[in-house]
């Protein structure tokens, strides 16, 4: 880890592997940036989570390891591994981890 987004173009990579949990905390790392989007990853600890806010571009929120609840527009959403939700530009959602759990966030600014 701690290599910059350039240093990672051309190679094989290991998403579950570009984050590390850490006990109570929400763990980030962009990936990706470019004018058109971003990706980044990130590891929730058990029982952490981010609060309900909105973003103003579409993004897709992949389950890589774990499992947590999304809530999208009020509604709840169970998410596991292997599993992908599409979060709505201006749409209020928030993301709470029941389990140690790891997604991959994918922001298209269009």
């Amino acid at each position: 880890m701690g290599e910059e987004p350039q240093d990672m173009k051309g190679r094989i990579l290991k998403p579950t592997e570009l984050v590390s949990y850490q006990d109570g905390s929400v763990v980030s790392r962009m990936i990706t940036y470019t004018p058109q989007g971003t990706t980044t990853m990130f590891a929730f600890a058990a029982g952490s989570g981010l609060s309900e806010h909105t973003a103003p571009f579409d993004a897709v929120l992949q389950v890589l390891e774990g499992s947590a609840e999304v809530t999208l527009a009020g509604e709840n959403f169970q998410v596991v591994s292997g599993d992908m939700i599409i979060l709505p530009a201006n749409i209020p959602h928030a993301v709470h981890a029941t389990v140690p759990f790891k997604m991959m966030l994918t922001m298209i600014h269009a």
